[in-house]
């Protein structure tokens, strides 16, 4: 199961649970999503800090403020922000459909296909600032996502 940090268009916060991230997309899209406080069906994945626990018996579990599960914003986000949100994703969703993820082999798979020593394809994964700024440096283009995307490998 994953869980995912959840919106609604009038800046409500809550939790769903969820088979796999494309089970999320699957509900939203039949409408079987709605917010529990005002049953808005203009939902979205919030921003979620990711949860990386520490080594072995150095991990140390502190009590989490009641602040600390609250939105960073003390206002509702405006309409046209969720609007541009919802816009944001679902164009990144539909760029990375026919998108082949290649992890941490991103510049050097980019810089095979600029070269013409592989195919080219649409390809998306992690590089480091400083790769990024060399690939573009070598006239490869690159864009950062505008939401993060999960490995395959860490969904269910």
């Amino acid at each position: 199961m994953i869980v995912f940090d959840l919106s609604c268009d009038r800046g409500h916060w809550f939790e769903g649970w969820f088979a796999s991230s494309s089970d999320f997309t699957t509900q939203r899209e039949r409408g079987l999503l709605t917010c529990p406080e005002c049953g808005s069906e203009e939902i979205i994945k919030a921003p979620m800090a990711p949860a990386v626990p520490a080594k072995g018996n150095r991990r140390v579990n502190l009590p989490v403020p009641q602040e600390a599960a609250k939105p960073v914003s003390n206002a509702e986000m405006a309409p046209e922000v969720v609007k541009a949100m919802k816009a944001l994703a679902k164009a990144q969703a539909k760029a990375l459909e026919n998108s082949t993820w290649v992890g941490n082999k991103f510049a050097e798979k980019s810089r095979a296909m600029h070269y013409g020593e592989a195919d080219v394809a649409i390809i998306h994964g992690q590089a480091t600032l400083k790769e990024a700024k060399d690939l573009a440096d070598e006239g490869i283009a690159v864009a950062p996502l505008p939401f993060p995307v999960a490995p395959p490998e860490d969904l269910n």
